[in-house]
């Protein structure tokens, strides 16, 4: 019951004054915080550019500052603002906020655990949890990647500790791609793989100090074919796999090699 009294201390015994006090700080925010929303979208729709975005950006930091305002002059009127009060508020408010940004912390230290061990850098070509870009920027809570559909996903370092990172070319210039091609079981398979091969080395993307490799594997609807290459820029991955299966299939078309539908979902994802 002790400890029920301290706490009980910490607020104050509140009149119809205070109330109403309570009441203008709690309305006048709401007031402030529909008004500056409604000026700076009307603002930022008239601006053009960067001016437009920068604009747009102050609408939550002028929410977050009229908040906190409004909580510096709520608190005083609730609670006594005397020194053995004041202690007892904020370190309850810290260890609620501790609660609160302990996955924060967390991909903090992974971030400076990823600094050590390197899973990722700048450039480099990343897969996370479905998610397959470059790594545009390292930061220290989060990495920024950049995908195929030039969107910039924010990827927490936290994922370190428990989900695969595919890094596809580890900090090199060296990627692997992988085109695929479905071949109906009445085929040359020997004239296949040596025509996809001379479709490789005929790529103007090709890295040409990088092997080489046509992989076959045979299925009850036919045999799919990977052709493993490497192209000279990481970046041109997109461009060297459209070239290998665009020329790839007019060369079986060529051959007799007749395509198949594979099962579905087969075959998709990254090249590489």
């Amino acid at each position: 019951m002790e400890g029920v009294d301290d706490y009980s201390r910490l607020f104050n015994d509140l009149g119809m004054a205070d109330l109403l006090e309570l009441s203008l700080v709690l309305v006048g925010a709401i007031l402030l915080i529909v008004l500056s929303q409604k000026g700076l979208n009307w603002a930022a729709n008239r601006l053009h550019g960067q001016h437009r975005f920068r604009v747009f950006a102050l609408v939550p930091l002028l929410r977050l500052a009229i908040l906190l305002a409004a909580l510096s002059m709520a608190v005083p009127i609730v609670i006594d603002p005397s020194l053995h009060n004041m202690i007892a508020l904020l370190g309850a408010v810290g260890l609620a906020i501790g609660f609160a940004l302990k996955d924060y912390v967390g991909s903090l230290i992974a971030g400076v655990v990823a600094a050590v061990e390197m899973p990722y850098r700048p450039g480099d070509w990343v897969e996370i949890e479905g998610v397959y870009g470059e790594v545009a920027h390292v930061g220290m809570r989060t990495i920024e990647v950049v995908t195929p559909d030039d969107n910039l996903v924010s990827i927490p370092h936290s994922k370190i500790w428990n989900a695969p990172i595919s890094n596809a070319n580890n900090g090199g210039d060296s990627l692997q791609c992988v085109a695929d091609f479905h071949v109906h079981p009445d085929h040359d398979a020997q004239g296949v793989i040596e025509a996809l091969r001379d479709v490789a080395l005929t790529s103007p993307y090709l890295k040409f100090d990088r092997p080489i490799a046509v992989v076959a594997s045979e299925h009850p609807w036919g045999t799919h074919y990977k052709v493993r290459a490497y192209p000279v820029d990481p970046r041109q991955q997109f461009r060297f796999v459209t070239d290998l299966t665009l020329r790839g299939r007019a060369m079986l078309g060529r051959l007799g090699a007749r395509p198949v539908q594979a099962l579905a979902g087969f075959g998709e994802g990254r090249p590489g």
